[in-house]
């Protein structure tokens, strides 16, 4: 009986986190399954200029992180799984208009409102996790969501460049909405509220100041948004301009996708490893270790290619894979490390550090990503330049630690 129950509980387990993961994923599928159409799509919309195609990734990033401060407070009052309901219904409506879009303009508008509807079920997966575990066991869960989460930019570039070619670009939009209608009946069918009722706060005007101040009084918190705003930034550098460098800058329009993949199975290895080294050494350690290689990964690039000229594909290709495994350990353990301490207010807390990060990403992407015309040096410069400064922020973070332990101490 003890034997039957326990397969149960990890069958359950197995369902929960691969739900939270497909939650996760359509979001990844809005914005991979779109690349390799990037430039197509621009023309039909009448942009002249190819840089501004990057608006429709990183401005669908400003709509992922501007949702959850609505949808998170809004869970923490009436209950996690409404508030994906929301969003579905939302990212519909989104999608129609970036079908039928006739300009930039509305096809942004249709991007930003896909990115808003989406961030509901990306910000509730991670409250639900966070309801239901804390410490490393989280960030264990956290990786193994992200490993099937990863699953989704390995595929999603070559069935958006399959999609596109048989019925054009319009079509990916409709494999969207085909797949997040199928996801939101597997988690209306399956998924168990995970938010008690006496733990409900009620919902009002002043929940995000309220929250913000009480936000700020977490350190860890505080710190480790801050390092996850410079890593996210730097990496939606290549989101955005991948397609830019590998179709335009070396020429390999129809290995694109394939490419995106490999660089894909990198973080994706890395999570995995993560999800069964974190409960050894710990999410800090961990951390520490990763953004020390991301800094030093792309200053070697720097002091190699400093003039500018492209090195040759394989060396590249090298050089991404490296920086992206590191990737693949600071992700997940940062969400968890800012995430601990706020348990009590998981979907505001959500929310607010995802705003907070995903306003510095897409800052940060916007200014380097104009620069990534004919070289990818400007891409390596910023992921030095951000993967220094989460270094002084760990620094920082030690520095105080420790001064707060010998404090205690001496007391």
């Amino acid at each position: 009986m003890y034997f039957w129950r326990m397969s149960v509980e990890k069958k359950s387990q197995v369902e929960f986190v691969a739900l939270m993961a497909a939650l996760m994923s359509i979001a990844a599928l809005a914005l991979d399954a779109l690349l390799p159409a990037l430039d197509i799509i621009g023309l039909s919309v009448g942009v002249t200029n190819p840089a501004q195609n990057q608006l429709l990734i990183t401005l669908f990033f400003l709509g992922l992180g501007t949702g959850p401060l609505v949808f998170g407070p809004i869970s923490d009052s009436i209950g996690r799984k409404p508030v994906v309901y929301m969003g579905f219904g939302l990212f519909i409506i989104a999608s129609l208009i970036c079908v039928y879009s006739q300009s930039l303009e509305g096809m942004i508008t249709g991007r930003i409102l896909q990115g808003i509807a989406l961030s509901a079920p990306r910000t509730i997966s991670i409250a639900m996790i966070r309801d239901l575990f804390n410490g490393n066991y989280m960030a264990r869960i956290m990786s193994f969501v992200t490993v099937v989460f990863i699953l989704v930019p390995i595929v999603a570039p070559a069935m958006g460049k399959w999609v596109l070619d048989l019925s054009g670009w319009k079509a990916i939009f409709h494999v969207q909405l085909f797949f997040s209608i199928l996801v939101c009946i597997w988690f209306w069918k399956r998924q168990a509220e995970t938010l008690e009722v006496r733990n409900r706060v009620s919902f009002k005007g002043r929940v995000f100041v309220e929250g913000f101040k009480e936000l700020i009084n977490y350190r860890q918190t505080m710190l480790f948004t801050l390092i996850w705003g410079f890593i996210t930034g730097s990496f939606l550098v290549y989101l955005s301009t991948s397609q830019q460098i590998f179709q335009e800058q070396y020429a390999l329009k129809e290995s694109f996708p394939y490419i995106f993949a490999a660089l894909a199975i990198t973080i994706g290895t890395a999570t995995l490893l993560n999800g069964t080294l974190v409960l050894k050494f710990g999410m800090l350690r961990l951390v520490t270790i990763s953004t020390i290689a991301y800094a030093a990964v792309a200053s070697t690039y720097v002091v190699l290619f400093s003039s500018g000229e492209n090195p040759p594909f394989w060396i590249l290709l090298l050089f991404c894979g490296l920086q992206f495994f590191a990737v693949g350990f600071i992700f997940g353990n940062l969400r968890a490390l800012a995430m601990e301490p706020v348990g009590h207010i998981a979907g505001i807390g959500a929310a607010i550090t995802g705003f907070l990060a995903t306003l510095m990403g897409v800052a940060i992407s916007t200014f380097i990503g104009r620069y990534v015309e004919n070289s990818v040096l400007p891409m390596f410069i910023g992921f030095m330049v951000c993967g220094l400064m989460s270094l002084l922020i760990l620094s920082y973070f030690y520095f105080q630690r420790n001064r707060a332990q010998r404090t205690f101490l001496s007391n």
